[in-house]
């Protein structure tokens, strides 16, 4: 057991050199890599049971209770970053509406579920993360046409159905499942099962990157100055979610348990929500700005884990 336990402490150590290495293989690779999309939903539910493992109800309870942060994330990924994308992209790209439009979605869309990932791995308050994963997760089929709709006029239905569906399956179900075990087992869910497959989950985030970067594939081998322009640009403005999630929490003086949850929910997206909405509502180069997401998220990501755990180390909790 303390083996498998030190090969995971290892993969978490690696993933900010190693994920710009899983893109490059699924943009170089992706029939090899793409049939994992099938995977895709079991193990987003497998990550999310995990991620939930550190909680009980008393907890949980205790982030609808306290929702300052909670609202403060949802503020920031939700109001502020589409805002910005809008802004930004019109300056950029004004003259190509279907850029700016997938600028937009991109950062509309709700927080990813690989976010409850992320948490655990870098000592985040889990019961915050799931609390607004959930919150945001059922806003997004009334908070996305909207932003649309008032940003870009652009008229758009989503499944709300199966929006709910896929949550449920992939979040809810999992999210109240590891809760449950973790409750009612005293404690047991986090102090022994949680570490018994922190590492199975580790290398499951590894092949979802895999996964979702492969549809990024077929553009990146047909870019234009433009597509260039506009994957640099969503590079960058990647990493803004993150800085501002940081800085919201520094600002609200936030512990780092919080803090880290504050960082990586507002910095991460369900770009595979947003893939599917652009595919089936609009032209398909709005599918490039959506998901050119996938290059560089997870990436900031492990980056951002690292600040995180240097500003743990420097007794930088926010207090």
């Amino acid at each position: 057991m303390q083996a498998w336990q030190r090969f995971g402490d290892f993969i978490g150590r690696l993933f900010a050199a190693t994920t710009p290495v899983l893109v490059a293989l699924a943009v170089l690779f992706p029939t090899v890599f793409s049939p994992l999309k099938a995977l895709v939903p079991a193990m987003f539910a497998v990550i999310t049971f995990q991620g939930s493992l550190g909680n009980d109800f008393h907890t949980l309870a205790e982030s609808f209770r306290r929702p300052r942060p909670m609202l403060i994330i949802l503020a920031v990924s939700a109001v502020l970053m589409p805002l910005l994308a809008f802004a930004l992209g019109s300056l950029l790209f004004g003259g190509n509406p279907n850029l700016v439009t997938g600028i937009v979605l991109e950062y509309c869309v709700p927080v990813a579920v690989i976010s409850t990932m992320w948490i655990s791995m870098h000592g985040g308050d889990s019961s915050l993360g799931l609390a607004t994963l959930l919150v945001s997760t059922v806003l997004a089929p009334f908070t996305i046409p909207l932003t649309l709709r008032v940003l870009l006029g652009a008229a758009v239905e989503v499944d709300a159905l199966g929006m709910m569906r896929s949550m449920i399956v992939q979040i809810a179900i999992p999210a109240l499942a590891g809760t449950a075990v973790n409750h009612f087992g005293k404690g047991w869910g986090k102090s022994k099962l949680s570490p018994a497959i922190s590492p199975a989950t580790k290398v499951m985030l590894m092949l979802v990157i895999l996964s979702n970067t492969t549809a990024a594939a077929p553009y990146m081998r047909n870019l234009t100055p433009q597509y260039i322009g506009v994957i640099v640009f969503i590079g960058l403005f990647a990493s803004l979610g993150f800085v501002l999630g940081m800085a919201a929490a520094r600002a609200t003086h936030q512990p780092t348990d919080r803090m880290a949850t504050m960082v990586f929910e507002s910095g991460l997206r369900n770009i595979s929500a947003g893939a599917v909405i652009a595919a089936r509502y609009f032209p398909g180069e709005v599918m490039l700005p959506v998901i050119a997401g996938t290059l560089f998220q997870n990436v900031c990501a492990a980056f951002a884990g690292k600040l995180v755990e240097r500003m743990r180390n420097e007794g930088g909790s926010g207090d």
